[in-house]
């Protein structure tokens, strides 16, 4: 049995057993390959009363390799308006990508979503949004973001043909 399958089948137990945050829930989990869970910002946030939706896939690396993270953008879900969430669901989050440790788990990754959400103070898309996004690729692991201190830079995507503006943003 691979280390990601066994690793998710004790994550899924952990969920079953002792369920999961506040404001979380699980959605579906139907394989070892895509999660879905519930994000909901909780008390007097500019989220109030919204619903959000994210994406975990799993390749075979996890937990040594980030999972791909997205908020689901249909006729359900849409992602939030922030400065670090892009209108096609992609999450500018170091945790995602250079700042990834194997201890993080599917909740954890939730937990800190939803604090980034909580601590928000305007709702406004990153500056890049519609450059980016029309060129995106599917995947947001394929896209790196380079962080520095506590700001962000979009660099040129992994395998992807993606040309991305450079800004300077707070990182998460």
């Amino acid at each position: 049995m691979a280390v990601s399958t066994r690793r998710l089948q004790k994550e899924l137990a952990d969920i079953k057993r002792d369920g999961t945050p506040v404001g979380i829930t699980l959605l579906s989990a139907e394989d070892f390959a895509t999660w879905y869970l519930s994000v909901e910002v909780l008390g007097n946030t500019v989220y109030e009363g919204e619903k959000f939706a994210l994406k975990f896939r799993f390749d075979g690396q996890y937990p040594i390799s980030a999972p791909a993270v997205q908020f689901v953008v249909d006729d359900t879900y849409q992602a939030p308006v922030h400065p670090h969430v892009y209108s096609n669901g992609h999450i500018c989050a170091s945790i995602l990508g250079s700042e990834w440790s194997p201890v993080l788990s599917v909740v954890s990754v939730c937990v800190t979503i939803q604090s980034m959400l909580a601590s928000c103070k305007k709702k406004e898309r990153p500056p890049d949004n519609d450059r980016y996004v029309s060129h995106a690729p599917e995947n947001p692991k394929k896209t790196r973001w380079d962080f520095h201190d506590d700001k962000y830079v979009p660099s040129s995507p992994r395998r992807s043909t993606v040309s991305v503006l450079t800004i300077s943003r707070r990182s998460v």
